[in-house]
């Protein structure tokens, strides 16, 4: 039996085989697009490895036989994407062995606490195993025309179609959705214009693929871009909403198309809420997450699972990291001083639609307590973030109903004319009608 597969345009395995990341970089091949080389070991072998206890039988030997760049990176592929969750080894150079022994901590990484937490919160079977990724490396730290970032094709918070995401030239991948290090917004790519061409050109080639926006992962090594991962961009809420009816402006969908891909509960986040005004607000950062949170505050994960029992909870970090899972998980709410959009708490935020704000830059956590604004905030007291605005407030805030936009009614309109029901129901009700005639549960 074959464990590896190179990656190139003719790989024509499904994500259960592959993982989803080694899939997404065939499509990147298929279109055209810079992707590193390298080849993927397929999920089979790592559950064989979970069962065994040891590398099945021939993989060793495929594994030489792949390697020829002198450094490599090894990062997992689970067939559903598992932000940060698993190992991640990059730099490594090339030995048949500290490669044998990377596969193994990452087939070893699917089940550790923080993928096991995740896997429960988000209904991913625990028996999937992950595929491993081993590619040729690029590097973002390589010279002053050298960068790494992650981008969305359109706004993930509002689905307007402008390029979203964030970039740290002389780093790694790494570095940025880690949250520790003062991120740049992707406009800032447009300096280096080689590189900013490339990733228009990406993003409407893959989105004329998909017919949907999409989330890429990209490093330029002196001036060269490479993409390292692509997937849909998975809007919620008023994005979704706005996304699907300016596809249909666009001719990439029909109107039933729409209808399908926006689901009743995206509906409960259209009239995003909002702080009021009046409220004792601290400091300000950026909301990655729409919606308003108010819980008392936790300082660390295990802190949070503690009093998420009593009631809501806040979960205040410096940043987060995947160990912070449960806590990440327990909580209503995410604040953390560090991070942009795409670091860790942003992404896993907005995975489980929790009200976050990041990159609180006067917050400071400390042991019992956090100050921000100058004020102090003990741990089990009241706070309230504003996961649109950035605000922070002390206390239980106010809040109020923002009011939806046009692009709601339009897609309303189209549900009232495929299910022939008036338009007075309620909103969530007029679009499952139409969603029931066109078979979609």
């Amino acid at each position: 039996m074959a464990w590896v597969r190179r990656l190139h345009a003719d790989l024509d395995e499904p994500p259960e085989v592959v993982g989803g990341k080694a899939h997404g970089l065939v499509l990147l091949h298929r279109l055209g697009l810079p992707v590193p080389q390298g080849f993927v070991v397929t999920t089979a072998a790592c559950r064989a490895f979970l069962r065994d206890g040891r590398l099945p039988r021939g993989l060793a030997e495929e594994l030489a036989a792949q390697v020829t760049a002198p450094v490599v990176s090894v990062r997992s592929g689970a067939a559903v994407s598992m932000p940060g969750m698993m190992n991640t080894i990059l730099n490594l150079h090339r030995t048949p062995e500290a490669l044998e022994t990377a596969v193994q901590s990452v087939f070893s990484s699917w089940n550790t606490p923080r993928a096991r937490t995740y896997r429960a919160v988000h209904g991913i079977p625990h028996d999937l195993g992950t595929a491993v990724v081993v590619q040729d490396m690029v590097f973002g730290d390589r010279d002053q025309h050298s960068g790494s970032g992650v981008a969305f094709s359109r706004d993930p918070g509002t689905g307007e179609k402008r390029p979203f995401g964030e970039v740290l030239f002389g780093h790694q991948g790494d570095d940025v959705v880690s949250g520790r290090e003062l991120t740049s917004p992707l406009s800032a790519v447009q300096q280096e214009p080689v590189v900013w061409q490339g990733l228009l050109d990406a993003f409407d080639r893959i989105e004329q693929h998909h017919r949907d926006a999409c989330y890429v992962e990209f490093t330029f090594e002196s001036g060269t871009l490479w993409l390292l991962q692509v997937r849909p961009g998975r809007f919620t809420g008023a994005a979704a909403v706005r996304l699907a009816t300016d596809l249909v402006d666009e001719g990439l969908i029909d109107r039933a198309e729409a209808l399908r891909r926006v689901a009743p509960s995206h509906l409960r986040h259209v009239r995003t809420p909002r702080i009021a005004p009046g409220a004792d607000v601290v400091a300000r950062g950026l909301g990655v997450c729409p919606g308003v949170a108010t819980g008392r505050v936790a300082l660390t994960a295990g802190e949070a699972v503690r009093l998420a029992p009593d009631g809501p909870v806040v979960l205040v970090r410096p940043e987060t990291s995947p160990e912070d899972i449960s806590g990440l998980a327990a909580a209503t709410g995410v604040l953390t001083a560090r991070g942009g959009p795409a670091s860790h708490a942003a992404v896993v935020a907005r995975s489980m639609s929790k009200p976050a704000v990041v990159g609180v830059a006067d917050l400071v956590v400390g042991a019992g307590a956090a100050t921000v604004g100058g004020r102090e905030i003990r741990a089990g007291e009241l706070v309230t973030v504003d996961g649109t605005s950035g605000e922070v407030a002390l206390g239980r805030a106010a809040v109020v109903t923002g009011v939806a936009d046009g692009c709601l009614e339009r897609l309303l309109g189209w549900a009232d004319e495929v299910s022939g029901e008036r338009s007075d129901r309620p909103e969530e009700e007029r679009l499952a009608a139409a969603r029931a005639v066109l078979g979609i549960g």
